[in-house]
């Protein structure tokens, strides 16, 4: 006979699993909903698109079309449907109907099991005037493309969508990766050819060099680039931030300790921040530094990292990384104090977002000069 304690047990293991069957099936129904109302925006947009385009509608008519539908759809159902909110779409199919889905995005949403998949095939059913194979595959929610069709440059636009939906970013981290530049960053920390990679791609992490973006962007820690702080002040603002701090260090990456002690011939020593980067399958370690960058500084990390490859490193495991986070570096300074095969980073970062028509700027001079030299290599083939 079971006895009462027995039957609690079992009917919590129930209650546990039928729980977890509503959440997921609840978490789908979102999702479904969600991806279905983008493609309805976009099918919204090319409607009012199209009727401005056949109907030749001045400026100031074709204001007045959108109050009129406005209220109509309004009084038919209800609030959601705005002059603005009819704006946002027309602004999304004109961004759209000719951009390219990233094919990065096309192949892992085909391969898998979305929803949205069906979701466009119920679409297609309704006799909208579009069909699948002629709009882009939308794989986030409509807050994310609110975001994304603000990003006019398309590389740009490309690599945060693959990587938003790889990532599974929230609508604030997405924000944040936009307004921190991120694109640019990583574009000007690679060579050229890679720029054209990271739009078509996302951020790749194949070696040690593509974890580092120039300047890492440190905005979160609510410290002032004018006020004086110490390396401990950083430290703390970092681990307190921990969650944004690994957003913005990149894919793969796990936090392992603070002020992590290793103890070498009766000496201790500390490491500020330890990572470990599954993507690489390798440690990484951070060291911070408010004052200017010196060769003792380099040659300390070099010491830690050595430590870490011969006594704390698995066989399977790659090569340590070593990163002196700082405030101003000198390049010259590391090349020459390093040996070529050092697995060592000197990383600028700020305290404020970057200037981001500047980065634009200069990867905009990258891509012409990409462009220039390839036209130029297609002419010495001919």
């Amino acid at each position: 006979m079971a006895t009462e304690k027995n039957i609690t047990s079992s009917e919590n293991n129930l209650f546990d699993s039928v729980s977890l069957l509503i959440e997921n099936a609840r978490k789908k129904v979102a999702t479904a909903i969600n991806t279905v109302m983008v493609y309805t925006y976009y099918g919204v947009g090319q409607y009012i698109v199209e009727f401005e385009q056949n109907g030749k509608v001045r400026a100031e008519y074709g204001k007045q079309v959108l109050i009129n539908l406005s209220n109509k759809l309004t009084d038919k159902f209800g609030d959601g449907w705005s002059i603005k909110t009819l704006e946002k779409a027309k602004q999304f199919y004109k961004v759209y109907s000719d951009f390219p889905t990233p094919k990065k995005i096309l192949t892992t949403s085909k391969s898998s099991e979305s929803n949205f998949l069906h979701s466009v095939e119920e679409i297609k059913k309704q006799d909208f005037v579009y069909t699948v194979d002629k709009i882009h595959v939308f794989t986030l929610s409509w807050n994310h493309y609110q975001i994304l069709m603000r990003v006019k440059n398309e590389m740009a636009r490309s690599f945060y969508e693959i990587e938003a939906f790889e990532q599974q970013w929230s609508v604030r981290q997405l924000q944040r990766q936009v307004s921190s530049s991120l694109f640019e960053r990583l574009a000007l920390s690679r060579d050229k050819d890679e720029v054209m990679r990271l739009a078509t791609e996302g951020q790749t992490i194949e070696k040690p060099s593509d974890i580092i973006k120039d300047p890492l962007v440190l905005e979160f820690v609510g410290l002032k680039p004018e006020a004086a702080y110490s390396e401990t002040d950083l430290e703390n603002a970092v681990i307190t931030k921990l969650k944004t701090f690994l957003l913005e260090l990149g894919k793969g990456f796990l936090f392992e300790a603070r002020q992590k002690r290793f103890t070498f011939d009766e000496d201790n020593f500390y490491v500020d921040l330890v990572f470990y980067n599954r993507l690489l399958q390798c440690y990484v370690l951070i060291d911070l530094k408010t004052d200017k960058l010196t060769h003792q500084d380099l040659g300390q990390m070099q010491m830690y990292v050595n430590y870490f490859d011969r006594y704390v490193k698995t066989d399977f495991e790659k090569p340590t990384i070593g990163i002196l986070l700082c405030e101003t570096k000198n390049d010259a300074l590391v090349e020459l104090t390093l040996p070529k095969e050092a697995n060592i980073y000197a990383q600028q970062y700020e305290l404020c977002l970057p200037d981001k028509k500047l980065l634009q700027a200069k990867i905009k001079e990258w891509v012409q000069e990409f462009k220039a030299a390839k036209e130029i290599e297609k002419l010495n083939n001919k």
